[in-house]
């Protein structure tokens, strides 16, 4: 039986209680009508919505009955959309939970059923097992009564724009020529409308994604950050010659840029854009003054975003993986973000990851910048204050689940003691007593970088941080690095790649670590 965890339900699209399918679709929602009858929730507004993959129409049709049928009242989106209009349509219509029907970024064999609560945001411990319980004590059969049209639903759309033009209005800024690809999804049309309202009007979509497929025919995996998967983008930037290029995971709540740097074209980090975008923000909200703002970022991300914030006065934490603890970090947030390329640009309309007005955002930073080198100016500027940050990220990928632990075992029991000639001490996230747990252990050190020949100067020093744990949803060991140096004054992008490349070397030490044979290498 599928399981019933914080992001709700996913699996393949089959028959059977370990598939998604309208018997398991049916079972979650009279599960979840009877959890929030069971809180004080009866009767409450619930809105549901669905993305366009396979299955996605029969299982948002079976929700939104049986909730009907449970006495809820429910606010059915009536076309295939993003997520994000879920989570604004829960903080617009005050209600008590919203259910997406989505698989994201997972292959088009998968769909899946998530479930927001009251905020518009994602649940947390105990209610997703308590919401299983529930599930586990309902019969097969549930009384489902249709639904129809709703004037609040039809007027979601409309509103979410509206309120994207109040955030990022159109101004006289530098016209800039834009590419963008859906990535076969949702988010083409909605995407393309709010760049229009916000004053970009040179807008190239990429066309053979432009249009929902659920069979996602052009990439091998429907992920922004999958290599290849942003091919068809950057060679449409390319050829149109664009100033930036912005790739939707298919529900449209993660968001990756693309920008032209020297003669070639090359896809940001999500935490490059993370940094980009936080500055942006704080750049708007401490010129406004009170009470100092909150930023937030996740312990795998970077940390270029939050050394920024905190030097700049805002405060800035980090959470365990997660929008659902990011948008719990505290208040007044006003951007949170993991290297996942997931950002929350506009947390008072969408308590979520919101790939629409990430877009947005980055357009217009990418408009303000492009008299001066663009998005990459606008990193280097960053890199003056806080130095050169590079982060990359590396994947393990294991037959059997107890080869996992495993791994994790020897990691702690016998932690490198040296990486790439840094001395470096482990920290077991799972036992420590000052922060977030999780099942994760990090390895962190600084060395001194000696002296500059030409001119007798400290080169000051670099760090290296590299943070394991589990995937919460495949078969494999993720290991995420970042190298931090001193801004060089010249040849930052020489910096940037000597130091991506020590960073991949001690990536492959971490994930050769079952291999090792001496410990205190």
């Amino acid at each position: 039986m599928l399981e019933f965890g914080t992001a709700g339900l996913r699996g393949p699209v089959q028959d059977g209680p370990d598939g998604m399918n309208v018997a398991t679709v049916t079972r979650a929602s009279a599960g979840l009508a009877a959890w929030l009858t069971a809180n004080g929730r009866a009767g409450g507004t619930v809105v549901v919505g669905r993305d366009a993959r396979h299955g996605s129409e029969e299982f948002v049709a079976a929700t939104r009955e049986v909730l009907a049928a449970s006495g809820f009242d429910v606010v059915a989106l009536p076309d295939p959309g993003p997520t994000p209009l879920v989570a604004f349509a829960c903080r617009a219509l005050d209600a008590v939970a919203g259910v997406m029907v989505t698989a994201s970024h997972n292959p088009p064999t998968d769909n899946g059923y998530k479930v927001y609560l009251e905020g518009g945001v994602q649940l947390v411990e105990p209610a997703d097992r308590e919401i299983e319980q529930a599930i586990r004590s309902v019969g097969d059969d549930a009384a489902r009564t249709p639904v129809g049209p709703d004037a609040r639903a039809h007027r979601i759309r409309d509103d979410y724009l509206a309120r994207l033009r109040g955030r990022f209005p159109a101004t006289d800024g530098a016209d800039i020529r834009i590419t963008v690809t859906a990535m076969h999804g949702v988010g083409g049309s909605l995407v393309v409308e709010a760049l229009r309202q916000a004053g970009f009007d040179d807008v190239h979509p990429v066309p053979e994604q432009f249009a929902p497929d659920p069979d996602f025919p052009t990439v091998a995996f429907p992920n922004p950050e999958e290599p290849g998967a942003a091919d068809h983008l950057l060679e449409t930037a390319a050829r149109v010659d664009a100033d930036l290029a912005i790739a939707l995971d298919p529900d449209a709540d993660r968001c990756a840029v693309g920008v032209p740097d020297g003669a070639r074209w090359r896809m940001l980090t999500g935490d490059e854009t993370g940094a980009l975008l936080g500055a942006a923000i704080l750049d708007d909200v401490l010129q406004r003054g009170g009470p100092a703002p909150v930023v937030a970022s996740s312990i795998v991300s970077g940390s270029l975003m939050h050394d920024d914030a905190m030097a700049r006065g805002a405060d800035a934490r980090r959470t365990l993986t997660g929008f659902k603890w990011l948008v719990r970090a505290g208040e007044p947030l006003v951007y949170a973000y993991e290297e996942a390329i997931g950002h929350c640009v506009d947390p008072d309309a969408v308590r979520d990851k919101d790939g629409i007005s990430a877009a947005v955002a980055c357009a217009r930073i990418a408009q303000d910048w492009a008299d001066r080198g663009g998005l990459a100016g606008a990193l280097d500027q960053i890199a003056q204050r806080c130095g050169v940050y590079v982060t990359a990220q590396r994947s393990v990928r294991f037959n059997d689940p107890a080869q996992i632990a495993s791994f994790m075992a020897r990691l702690r029991a016998d932690p490198p003691r040296v990486l790439i000639g840094f001395g470096v001490t482990a920290d077991d996230y799972a036992v420590r007593d000052d922060g977030p747990r999780t099942d994760g252990v990090e390895l962190a050190g600084s060395r001194r970088m000696g002296t500059d020949r030409q001119f007798g100067t400290d080169e000051g020093t670099e760090t290296l941080r590299v943070f394991v744990r589990p995937s919460g949803t495949e078969p494999k060991v993720k290991i995420y690095g970042q190298m931090t140096r001193p801004y060089p004054g010249t040849s930052v992008d020489r910096v940037r790649a000597d130091a991506s490349g020590e960073l991949q070397r001690a990536l492959d030490d971490v994930a050769t670590v079952e291999l090792r044979e001496d410990p205190s290498r």
